[in-house]
């Protein structure tokens, strides 16, 4: 019931079709009776959410299509919906040029997270591909946060969420040249050149590539003392 919550929940407001429902929760290998069991497994679940919700809730709530089923939200009230809408709103106010604002709103919808997406949930490879989907736009969040973040000079701020985040994503070229940037901003051109080495050194012998037009101009940035945003 928890894998099928879990996928209702991140498709709200659409139908799942049986199939895909099958597909998760048997992971290709699906008895003879999955559809009969997925019918099953259902209805245990509306018993549930009645339980919590009220039993003529429900009936709105979790309803049966003609080809699957759909939990019908408001945007309210599911937890991804939010953060979808606080960075949406950070959006709005960057483009409008309110840094104040923006950076409060990508800051709001980072403090949602608790962990990695549906974490509490044992996923199969169609959750797991939701669950991707939902970390990069978690990281889009990250990368516009410190976007803002530098943008108002407040480079020592962004240090520790950097250092993470680049050990995280390694081969993240623009996390790494936003690391260096900050280093550099922060009076630490040492640690920023370093950090540049380091950088050169995972993409030569991991992927065998050079270092981006960005991370040679923060560089040279570097060397020279100048700003690079």
């Amino acid at each position: 019931m928890r894998k099928l919550l879990a996928l209702l929940i991140v498709r709200a407001n659409e139908t799942v079709p049986v199939d895909h429902l099958i597909d998760e929760l048997w992971e290709g290998d699906p008895p003879a009776t999955a559809v009969n069991t997925v019918r099953t497994h259902v209805y245990h679940l509306r018993q549930e959410l009645g339980q919590w919700l009220g039993h003529d809730a429900v009936q709105d709530l979790l309803t049966t299509e003609a080809t699957g089923y759909s939990l019908n939200v408001e945007e309210r009230q599911t937890d991804l919906a939010a953060f979808r809408r606080t960075c949406a709103l950070g959006r709005q106010e960057l483009r409008a040029g309110h840094l104040e604002a923006a950076y409060e709103s990508f800051g709001d919808a980072l403090g949602m997270w608790r962990g990695p997406a549906l974490a509490d949930v044992r996923q199969g490879h169609v959750l797991a591909a939701h669950a991707r989907e939902i970390e990069e736009l978690q990281l889009h969040a990250q990368e516009k946060w410190i976007e803002v973040a530098m943008r108002l000079g407040y480079y020592r701020e962004v240090l520790p969420q950097l250092r993470n985040l680049v050990a995280s994503h390694p081969y993240n070229e623009w996390l790494h040249a936003r690391l260096i940037d900050a280093l550099h901003q922060s009076g630490r051109r040492g640690d920023a050149l370093r950090a540049f080495q380091d950088v050169r050194t995972v993409l030569a012998h991991e992927l065998g590539l050079e270092p981006s037009e960005d991370l040679r101009r923060v560089q040279r940035c570097v060397l020279v003392g100048s700003r690079a945003s």
